[in-house]
């Protein structure tokens, strides 16, 4: 993904380790996956991923596969960084969702955001940011024209670990007029996380707890007019200049792609679950023989399979394409090639539920689905994704009537 770049644009910062490849970051993800599943349990009753976790992260790099390079970051690109997190929501799915939603708006911040706040954000080389789209608060402008800042923005997952914190409020800088959303981005000495997840039916180990602010004093140049999903990106945006086009892309299909990588890990562990069932138990009415070689298990075990490698498949490809729509001319990346890119992931979401809820979980056995069974808690977790208004309401309804209307050039 690195690009070639004026020389005052080379990068300010050392780069932990520059040889570093994404093939090799993505074989840590796989390692560390491994011993995910084994410690589900205690990530749902701590809310979070253990401490020595994020730092098995930080030493792996993963908190800088989306940070540009000069700022010490891998740059390695969407594609890696969605594999990274496909691969650990394959192992836990509270701890991929958690990572991914933690660490994937490096993007959003080099893209989007000038060099002189960049430069700021990123100064600390690992980035964990949260971001909601729910506008909440209250913001006044004080008279040196920065924001104080005051509210609490629920679900803001990688909250534990956060560096900072991307969320939306409502302004009034028009007395006539309706108020408008304005995006900010606050340390995390301007924040504190509030004590309020867990309860949920699924995801209960994601870090999605609120973030309270109270007085924060935003500078202006770490606000942005308008909502992220809104925000067009067929201009030369600061990114494009310092970086390169490969941070020129749209966040909104970023976005809602990122629920598409998570369900394909989600369902993958539960394919590796039922697989483990097939070899280790047997059938429950006669003849007696062990699932692997029974007929139904059989066939219900290639279904699954066949759906979850197309869903796969068609994210990997979601993904190239995204990246090759940065690679024009920045008008290339409309509306509609936002959209069209977002129903690609809704269906994954669509293609892995399929395969768990009506493969895998119906057909496990009873006593695989018992609370806290690795089965039973995708099923949980892959429930609570749907709830995610990115999936439950923007892919669900939204996104094909607005598609439509970008195609064909229609109002409302």
């Amino acid at each position: 993904m690195t690009s070639t770049l004026p020389e005052t644009f080379a990068p300010r910062a050392a780069v932990p380790e520059p040889d570093l490849t994404p093939d090799e970051i993505v074989a840590r993800a796989e390692e560390l996956a491994a011993g995910l599943p084994a410690r589900q349990a205690e990530t749902e009753r701590r809310g979070h991923y253990a401490e020595d976790t994020h730092e098995a992260f930080t030493r792996a790099g993963f908190y800088r596969i989306l940070v540009p390079r000069r700022y010490g970051g891998y740059e390695f690109g969407p594609a890696t960084f969605m594999k990274v997190a496909t691969t650990l929501a394959r192992g836990c799915p509270s701890t991929g969702w958690m990572y991914l939603f933690g660490a994937a708006h490096a993007l959003v911040a080099a893209t989007l955001f000038d060099e002189r706040t960049q430069a700021e954000l990123f100064a600390g080389g690992d980035f964990v940011c949260p971001a909601t789209v729910a506008p909440a608060g209250s913001a006044t402008r004080a008279e040196d024209g920065s924001w104080l800042l005051d509210g609490v923005w629920n679900y803001c997952s990688g909250a534990p670990y956060a560096t900072h914190f991307i969320g939306h409020t409502l302004v009034f800088d028009d007395p006539d007029g309706p108020p408008a959303p304005m995006l900010f981005i606050a340390e995390r000495s301007q924040f504190e996380r509030l004590d309020d997840w867990g309860d949920q039916l699924g995801l209960k180990g994601s870090g999605s707890h609120s973030i309270r602010i109270e007085g924060a004093r935003i500078p202006a140049h770490r606000t942005l007019p308008g909502h992220l999903s809104q925000i067009p990106v067929t201009g030369e945006l600061p990114g494009r200049t310092l970086h390169g086009p490969e941070y020129g892309g749209g966040p909104l299909s970023f976005m809602l792609l990122e629920l598409g990588a998570l369900a394909v890990g989600m369902a993958q562990g539960a394919l590796d679950a039922y697989e483990e069932l097939m070899r280790t138990r047997t059938t429950t009415f006669f003849p007696i023989v062990p699932r692997t070689e029974d007929p139904d298990f059989q066939f219900r075990f290639g279904e699954a399979t066949g759906m979850i490698a197309t869903a796969d498949a068609a994210m990997t490809e979601a993904v190239r394409q995204w990246e090759q729509l940065c690679l024009k001319d920045a008008a290339a990346f409309t509306r509609e090639e936002e959209l069209r890119l977002a129903t690609i992931s809704r269906e994954v979401v669509r293609l892995c539920w399929r395969a768990v809820e009506g493969q895998l979980f119906p057909t496990a056995g009873s006593s695989s689905v018992r609370a806290g069974e690795r089965v039973e808690r995708v099923w949980r977790d892959l429930s609570m994704l749907h709830s995610h208004a990115g999936n439950g309401v923007f892919l669900a309804s939204h996104a094909g009537r607005e598609l439509a209307r970008a195609h064909f050039g229609t109002g409302q």
